[in-house]
């Protein structure tokens, strides 16, 4: 293993793998990337369900998603590797006149930014999700060029840009310390050895708080537990006799119930749904509860009954890493050379192509060419009052 680097990475997830890419583009080769894990995107990475939208309330927010959303779909001829991302759109159910009201103002916020998000009446939706179920939804937003993206696909693709330009991936490698001296960054301490550096990435997602306590730091990350749910294939039932067909959407359209945070696409023959638990404590807890899917289950077939006497094929957990307002942080911590990347609240995979090429130029130039990063400094927390995201599911 190298015992110098520019910059070392800790965290082979999405961010981790562009920050590592995009550095490449600025001159920055001499990367180190950490991963504990037998192989890269292992953690939220690799447990998210590889949504992709426009649709946030924050104004920062929504231009990170612009940027990325421009990067996956020409993601083959601008990193040089293929990637499954289907855009059939996000259709957002809003069931209370507040909650329309807000959603009014994001839409008339993200039109102004160039984004085309129609604002919908339930019947619309009917017509948009076969099989869907609108009773007491007053509204909807639907963005087209909102989708499904591939998370493995993303995370490679952008690791293996960086190694083709030089930069060092090891897996199984657990940082375990990180010095400081004369309050700047000095090394990195591994389960393989020491590492000299003068730069580092907290890219370490869900364990972000931990990472940062190793630099003496305190980083408001918080791990939550969220958990999926695959179908089996949908069959046929039978009405008056006479087959038909059971009613859910045949496209990748990702529906949500934005009151209940119940969600749903199409994956393969069956589908993909999920919702947030506003009950549960944080943890580091990733083992599925079937007592949870119960109560999803009470919620799910309100929306889409097609879900009633479906089994389930596949579940997983994986963790969200929540910051108090809902917004990642990028930029350096205090300590000199010290970087965060992280805390993007359920909606880092599809923010990680602009958050990490917008982390690189500060990285390598002290500062983002054309992007205002205030919304997402670390000293935002000392503040009395700070911009929140209010679209998280």
């Amino acid at each position: 293993m190298k015992d110098t680097a520019e910059v070392v990475i800790v965290g082979g997830g999405c961010m981790g793998a562009s920050v590592a890419y995009h550095l490449t583009r600025l001159g920055v080769s001499d990367i180190v990337i950490l991963e504990r894990e037998p192989m890269l995107g292992m953690g939220s990475t690799g447990r998210n369900a590889g949504g992709v939208r426009h649709q946030f309330s924050s104004e920062a927010n929504v231009r990170l998603s612009i940027e990325s959303i421009r990067c996956f779909e020409n993601f083959e001829e601008q990193i040089g590797y293929p990637i499954d991302f289907h855009q059939d759109g996000y259709l957002f159910l809003l069931s209370n006149e507040p909650d329309l009201e807000a959603f009014r103002g994001n839409v008339e916020m993200q039109r102004r930014l160039g984004v085309e998000v129609e604002l919908l009446t339930p019947q619309d939706a009917r017509r948009l999700a076969t099989g869907l179920q609108v009773e007491g939804v007053v509204g909807t937003t639907f963005c087209a060029r909102d989708g499904i993206a591939d998370p493995n696909g993303v995370t490679m693709g952008f690791a293996k840009a960086a190694q083709a330009a030089g930069a060092r991936v090891y897996r199984e490698t657990e940082v375990t310390g990180i010095a400081a001296q004369a309050g700047r960054i000095a090394a990195v301490q591994t389960t393989r050895g020491m590492i000299s550096t003068r730069a580092v990435v907290n890219a370490a997602g869900p364990w972000a708080r931990s990472v940062g306590r190793m630099a003496g730091l305190d980083v408001p990350v918080l791990p939550y537990r969220r958990q999926i749910f695959i179908t089996e294939p949908l069959g046929r039932s039978r009405s008056v006799g006479e087959a038909v067909g059971l009613e859910a959407p045949a496209s990748r359209i990702m529906v949500i119930d934005f009151e209940t945070s119940f969600y749903f696409h199409r994956e393969g023959a069956g589908i993909l749904f999920g919702m947030s638990d506003p009950d549960e404590p944080s943890s580091f807890n990733t083992t599925v509860s079937w007592e949870f899917l119960e109560k999803l289950n009470a919620v799910a077939v309100r929306r889409l009954p097609a879900l009633a006497d479906a089994g389930i094929a596949h579940a997983w957990a994986g963790l969200y890493e929540m910051t108090p307002d809902a917004m990642p942080i990028i930029g350096p911590a205090q300590i000199e050379g010290f970087f965060l990347i992280g805390g993007f609240s359920g909606h880092g995979f599809q923010h990680s192509p602009a958050a990490g090429r917008i982390l690189a130029e500060i990285i390598a130039q002290g500062t983002a060419n054309d992007f205002d990063v205030a919304p997402f400094s670390f000293d935002r927390f000392s503040r009395a009052s700070t911009e929140r995201e209010a679209n998280v599911v």
